[in-house]
């Protein structure tokens, strides 16, 4: 509590030095813009934010050769003003602004973190930062982010291994030509405290920085002494050469949180939705329960322009994480409830670290053979990541002796229950969080190690026959290997394994992409694609699944996906807005899942499952009016498991949607400017009913209900440098759950209101 103690009073009295400089500021500005001018242009008022837009006709990755329109492929692209006006904080909040996107919680080695499913398959090792892999397991924050691009469909030609539904780009904020100074100092309902400061500054001859700051709190909105949140972050930046054909680039992202975590509603046994409990039942142990966690990226580029249609650039970056957690899993698997009326408090752990090295070379431009014009990139990367993997130990440990992780995390079997004096149980409807806990947790570091190593290699080209119709073709090879080592005896999925023993995976794989382009006007195109995605085995080294499947069998073939895709896309409303249609299916093949043997009940990862999406998606960005904006889209997801593994637990999914799949989706944000200084938002969620895990030997699954939650905003502009913006989301307080794992639900956020002051010079 003394991190989350000091953070409360950085950030308050931060909070209140700043606002008394601002309104100083703002006092003297006033008084100038006063005073008699003869500058006959000074009386057109500029808007605060006039100059950004929901819309985006280029992406900053460098990998997409061409720009949006004539791209063969969805990309949704979340823009800073979007990010601004629903106040989305975490990368969590700002993809609940994209239909098609759903969330997904873990427990054990990837707990509670970012979890997004593309079109019905796990993104979570398909998440980049300036196009550079970053795995890690955390909660990330928008406070260095300048836009988020998710691309859908199976897109390892750009991006590598992973990205079976697709792929997620966030595009950091850096240092550039100009001074400017902006900031946000924001307050709330569920003790919210929200500061950030953005500052770049112009040192001539070429050199520019820049360095962002930011500050967060606050409780789970709907909960009385439940979850807490406490981040503090900074990303500082110097550019060399701008202006100039050579360019250098170094920038440093820190962001350390220490939150209490909250793992929801448990699940009866039986299936169905969550158990019936007054809203923001919290199951945490205060007394245990810590989620802390530290994420640091280093990252140099040089960049040189050859002329004006050829670039030579490389990118260095080193990535370290860490997390270190107890979190209480409300677990009901031994049906507890039914026995007992109590709640088994199982606890997760882990204690881990990350080293990630990674090096990208590219060479893009453009050509033409003859008549017909070529954009094209191609490079190569390489990566090495390391990881230690740790755990807690409730039950004493014995360096000599086997470690059963599922013993280790589970503070002995959960028929504990029946004695309600071990402690570890509490009631369905009334949970102390304060009760009192006398385990000793006892860390257990580096029990693993987990190394992986990737080389690829690619080549993409956008290629203009005529001003009508292009192709677009991509290729990527790459050589994927992961091995791990236990540093103690160690028991797993039932099977023992002495220290120094390990097991590994290597493997190498092809993904390509192509697609055709016809654009029957400047402003519109119709293309029809087909792309594949490759997901080794250990790309996510978080994922203690991927672990296992090590440990299953060293010659895992690499999970496989494509994705046929036919769409369209028009700039519209002389080229203010753009809406996009798209009708596709992604197959994927060699499925990791788990065959228990029935004679030793000892269950192994096998290539046996095969499933299916098909779907269409809609979407409309930009402005409709010189006074209104809007950001829509709508997605329908049907899904369905095809092959499994034989034994029974497996078959009960088998036919049906698969897990984290809505079937249908729809986002929309709009704003209006009812008056030339008040500019009202609103906007809606809303995700169909989706499953969560299947029940053997039963007919209902376990699942989210349907939900949709309605927000708004109003923003007044103070003058052209200040604006006041309120937000209030879920301003029904509608109760919903937003994700979940096989054992429980998490509670979306009941209503909250925040109040920010924004300010730029």
């Amino acid at each position: 509590m003394s991190f989350i103690k000091t953070r409360k009073k950085i950030v308050t009295s931060t909070i209140a030095s700043s606002l008394s400089i601002i309104a100083g500021h703002a006092i003297a500005q006033d008084n100038t813009n006063q005073l008699p001018t003869i500058d006959l242009h000074s009386s057109a008022a500029v808007d605060y934010d006039d100059t950004q837009s929901f819309k985006t006709d280029k992406s900053s990755n460098s990998k997409y050769v061409a720009p949006l329109l004539d791209t063969p492929k969805s990309v949704n692209v979340i823009s800073q003003k979007l990010l601004a006006d629903t106040n989305s904080n975490t990368l969590t909040e700002a993809l609940q602004n994209t239909p098609g996107v759903t969330l997904a919680a873990g427990e054990g080695g990837t707990p509670f973190t970012d979890m997004p499913y593309i079109r019905g398959y796990s993104a979570q090792s398909s998440i980049y930062i300036d196009g550079i892999r970053n795995s890690v397991s955390q909660n990330r924050d928008m406070f260095d982010v300048e836009k988020v691009e998710v691309t859908k469909g199976s897109s390892s030609a750009i991006s590598g291994g992973g990205g079976a539904g697709g792929s997620i780009n966030l595009i950091t904020k850096e240092a550039h030509a100009g001074d400017k100074y902006e900031g946000t100092i924001a307050g709330g309902t569920a003790d919210y405290r929200h500061i950030s400061l953005d500052a770049n500054k112009d040192f001539g001859n070429g050199i520019a920085g820049r360095v962002v700051v930011m500050g967060h709190q606050n409780d789970k909105p709907g909960e009385q002494n439940g979850a807490e949140y406490n981040r503090i972050g900074i990303a500082p930046s110097i550019v060399f050469g701008l202006g100039t054909p050579t360019r250098a680039r170094l920038s440093y992202y820190y962001i350390q949180s220490d939150d209490k975590p909250d793992a929801g509603i448990p699940f009866p046994t039986t299936g169905g939705a969550p158990y019936n409990v007054a809203r923001g039942t919290y199951y945490g142990w205060k007394g245990r329960d810590f989620d802390r966690r530290q994420n640091q990226v280093g990252t140099f580029k040089l960049d040189h322009d050859f002329n004006d249609d050829l670039n030579l650039s490389n990118t260095f970056n080193y990535n370290y994480a860490s997390s270190n957690y107890i979190m209480t899993n409300p677990d009901d698997s031994q049906g507890n409830i039914s026995k007992y009326g109590s709640v088994f408090r199982r606890a997760v752990s882990q204690i881990s670290s990350t080293n990630a090295y990674s090096d990208q070379m590219a060479l893009s431009g453009k050509f033409n053979t003859g008549g017909i014009k070529h954009s094209f990139s191609t490079g190569a990367d390489w990566t090495y990541q390391e990881t230690d993997t740790g755990i807690y130990s409730f039950n004493g440990f014995n360096p000599n002796k086997s470690l059963d992780i599922q013993d280790q995390t589970n503070n002995g079997s959960s028929e504990s229950c029946k004695n309600p004096n071990l402690g570890y149980c509490t009631t369905l409807n009334n949970p102390n969080p304060y009760d009192t806990y006398s385990d000793k947790a006892t860390a257990v570091k580096d029990f693993a190690t987990t190394r992986n190593r990737n080389v690829g290699l690619y080549a993409l080209d956008s290629i203009e026959f005529t001003p009508q119709w292009l192709l677009n073709l991509g290729l990527r090879w790459d050589q994927f290997n992961t091995s791990i080592k236990y540093n103690y005896p160690i028991t797993l999925r039932g099977t023992q394994y002495t220290a120094g023993q390990g097991a590994s995976n290597n493997k190498s794989f092809f993904s390509y992409q192509a697609g055709l382009v016809f654009k029957p006007t400047e402003n519109g195109s119709i293309y029809a694609s087909f792309a594949t995605s490759a997901i080794p085995v250990g790309s996510d080294q978080f994922d203690q699944t991927a672990t296992s499947a090590i440990i299953s069998a060293n010659d895992l073939k690499p999970e496989e996906a494509r994705t046929y895709e036919v769409g369209t896309k028009w700039n519209v409303l002389d080229n203010k807005a753009n809406l996009t249609a798209a009708v596709f299916r992604t197959e994927k093949q060699n499925t990791r899942i788990g065959v228990t043997n029935t004679t030793t009940g000892i269950t192994t990862l096998s290539n046996v499952g095969t499933s299916h999406v098909n779907g269409f998606e809609l979407g409309l960005n930009g402005n409709l009016t010189d006074k209104w904006d809007i950001s829509a889209g709508y997605s329908y997801l049907d899904s369905k498991l095809t092959r499994t593994s034989p034994d029974l637990k497996s078959l009960a999914g088998l036919g049906k949607a698969l897990p984290y799949v809505s079937k249908n989706s729809a986002t929309l944000w709009t704003t209006y400017k009812v008056l030339p200084k008040l500019t009202v938002g609103i906007g809606s969620q809303y995700n169909e009913r989706s499953v969560v895990s299947y029940v053997a030997n039963s007919s209902l699954p376990k699942y989210i209900p349907t939900y949709t939650i309605y927000n708004t905003m109003l923003k007044y502009n103070v003058n052209d440098n200040i604006n006041l913006q309120l937000n209030v989301n879920n301003i029904t307080d509608k109760r919903y759950y937003s994700t979940g794992h096989y054992h429980y639900a998490m509670q979306g956020d009941g209503r909250n209101a925040v109040l920010a002051l924004n300010f730029k010079y």
